[in-house]
Formats: structure tokens, sequence, C-alpha cells
């Protein structure tokens, strides 16, 4: 999530006594199962992202600490007690958003610390036996500007993807690589509000970067053959996504899911005062509302699901600041548990807010019992 366009969205997940412990080879090359990417979204069960963390960055940081960036959106570095804690209270995938920019070398180099840190964390995640995702988070935007420097993104693009894949192609499938954030959308060369301009071109721009991704992936050996992937939708918006100009890419090992998010209605999910966008809502939950919610996610379902492609709603959420407290239970319940039962992985959106990283106890209870609930929850 784009901290400046995002900053307001403080979503959470939790923590209890002691998580189950599982060791495992990352460097082998028999840790890959035959194994569907449905049924591994199935397993994923609900996630839990690791926001304002290892993707935090900015200009006005200076220094050549990984700490240094991980620590600058006001998260405490994490700690292997911080991910116990989340899959003790039950999450069964935790998502990990990178900039990898952050400590880069002009010819796209990655600093190797900053590559020893995104596996020290993913391995907080895998030795718990849960699912980590691994991206290219917004990264100070540069993926949006595919339409104003193809060239020089698309190279850059893949000199990221190569040092990534090769780093993590001996771990196990229970890590997968996401293709990028939010940030495929092209408003210059079509406004998705007004619908002018191009937009089978803007389409295209990010259809190639999924489908670079994913034969990058493949080539670079190890058990990246057949890693399971995460496919950006257009802007990771639901309507947007299921629009039919956007192509999931070819891979033949049809191994990719594809990932929306959603903070749908954005006046009560994201907006905690009024804006010149939009008046903020203090509650949620209406007939009107509801509804609204299992359109989209129907939606969701008939278009991927029903059709082999599974879906992960990589961010859902609501701030709660000036809200109604029952209301954002009833929302985060409710988006978790239509996304589940569909046979989607919902992965809610934290920033600290929730989850106190600092004791690792999750600070609304009845948030975290809500969550349990769809956790515990029996689908197809």
């Amino acid at each position: 999530m784009k901290k400046s366009k995002w900053i307001s969205l403080l979503l959470a997940a939790a923590c209890s006594a002691s998580a189950v412990s599982c060791s495992k080879d990352t460097s082998s090359g028999d840790t890959m199962r035959d194994i569907s990417t449905a049924q591994v979204v199935k397993e994923m069960g609900v996630g839990w992202n690791l926001g304002n963390t290892l993707e935090a960055c900015g200009d006005w940081i200076s220094s050549t600490s990984v700490e240094s960036y991980e620590t600058a959106w006001g998260n405490p570095v994490t700690t292997k007690e911080i991910i116990d804690g989340i899959a003790g209270a039950g999450f069964k995938s935790v998502r990990i958003p990178v900039a990898w920019s952050n400590m880069m070398a002009e010819d796209y180099t990655i600093d190797a610390s900053l590559i020893a840190r995104v596996k020290e964390v993913t391995g907080y995640v895998l030795d718990n036996d849960m699912y980590a995702i691994i991206n290219i988070h917004w990264d100070q935007g540069w993926i949006s500007k595919a339409d104003e420097n193809h060239d020089g993104t698309l190279e850059k693009y893949k000199a990221v993807w190569k040092q990534v894949s090769e780093e993590f192609s001996g771990y196990s499938d229970k890590l997968i690589f996401e293709s990028l954030n939010e940030e495929g959308v092209y408003d210059n060369t079509w406004n998705r509000y007004t619908n002018a301009g191009d937009k089978e071109k803007a389409y295209g721009l990010l259809n190639e970067l999924n489908q670079t991704f994913v034969d990058l992936v493949r080539d670079s050996g190890g058990n990246n053959g057949k890693r399971h992937l995460l496919i950006a939708g257009y802007a990771t918006d639901v309507d947007l996504t299921c629009d039919p100009a956007f192509k999931m890419p070819e891979d033949p090992q049809n191994r990719c899911a594809v990932s929306v998010h959603y903070y749908t209605p954005s006046t009560f999910t994201l907006l905690t005062a009024d804006a010149d966008w939009g008046k903020a809502r203090k509650s949620w939950g209406s007939e009107k509302e509801l509804s609204e919610l299992e359109g989209y996610m129907d939606k969701l379902k008939t278009t991927f699901v029903d059709k082999g492609v599974p879906v992960i709603i990589g961010e859902f959420g609501a701030t709660t600041t000036n809200k109604e407290p029952e209301s954002v239970h009833r929302y985060i319940s409710a988006v978790a548990q239509a996304a589940y039962d569909r046979g989607m992985c919902p992965m809610l959106w934290d920033n600290g807010e929730h989850y106190d990283r600092s004791t690792c106890q999750f600070r609304d209870q009845e948030l975290l019992q809500g969550l349990q609930t769809v956790m515990n929850s029996q689908r197809d």
C-alpha cells in the first residue's frame, strides 16, 4: 500500500501465545509439492500484511542501514516473536511488501543486506509453516511510469525480479512471488474515470509486465519453475481487473492466482475526515452495503474462481479513526467471510494500529475474534 495515498488505512491482525514451529530446508530441490494453486490459496486461509515495514521508503531517508528504512514509517524492527504471534492467532499466510529500490545501485543491483533481511523475515513466516508472499511494492511508484518510460521501467523490473528469483530459487512452495502492488495503472494513457485515452494500451502495459514476470521466474531455475505466482490486477481494482482487457499471463505450469484489493466503499474504509473527493462515513453494514459486498465477491468468483483462476484479496480493511467500532468489526469480518466462502484468501492490511508489535497483543479482541470465526468456518 502506498504510504502517501493510504496512510490513514490501518488494519490489523493478531497474536497470542506460542506459534507452531516447522523446520524446513529452503535450499532443497524437493520441496515443491504436486498441489494446485487453488489448493494453495485454500490453505492460505486468512492472511495478514506486514504493512509499513519493509516497503517503507522516501527520499528523506538517508541511510545505508536496512533498519533505518524498516522503521521509517513508525513500526519496530520485525522480530520472530511478532510473526510467531500472528501464527499463534490463527493466520496461515503473511504478505511481506518490499521496496527494493531503497538500497539499490545505479545498475539496479540490490544491496546484499536488504536481500538478507527479506530472507530473514520470510524465514520467520516459513518457520511457522505459514505461506509467505514477497513482492515489489509501491517503491516510490516507478512501475507506474511504464507509460512514460517503457524501456527503462521494463529494464529495472527485469533486473529486480532476476535477482529476487535467483536469491529465493531454493525456497519451498510456501513462498509465493507477487508481480507488483497497486501501481499497474496508467491514467495518463487511459483515464479510468472519464474513459478518455487508449484503454487497450494502458492494460497492455500491465499485461506485458505480468507476462514478463512469469517468463522470467519460470526461467530462473531451482524451484521457480513450479513456484506459485500472484498476478496483480489492473490497479488491483475489482471492476478493472474483471474487465476483459485484463489478461492473465500465459503460464506453462498453470500456477498463477490473481490479486485484487478491496477497500469499498473508500469513504468508510479510508477517509477519516471529509475530503474534496468524498464525505467520510462513520458506519457500515446496511442491507444495501452488504449486498454491494456480495456483488463484488460474486463478480470475482464468476470471472476468475469459477474459471480456474484462484483469487487472493491481497489487501482489505478499514481505518478505525472516527469510525464506529461495531461497523469496523462488521466490515472486516464480512469481507473476510465473503471472500473465504468463495474459496479466496483475504489478507488483512495492518500497518501497526491493531496488532501491537511491541507486545504481540491484538488490541481489539472483538476484531480478532471475528476473524477467527472466519478462520474456523467450513468452506468447500
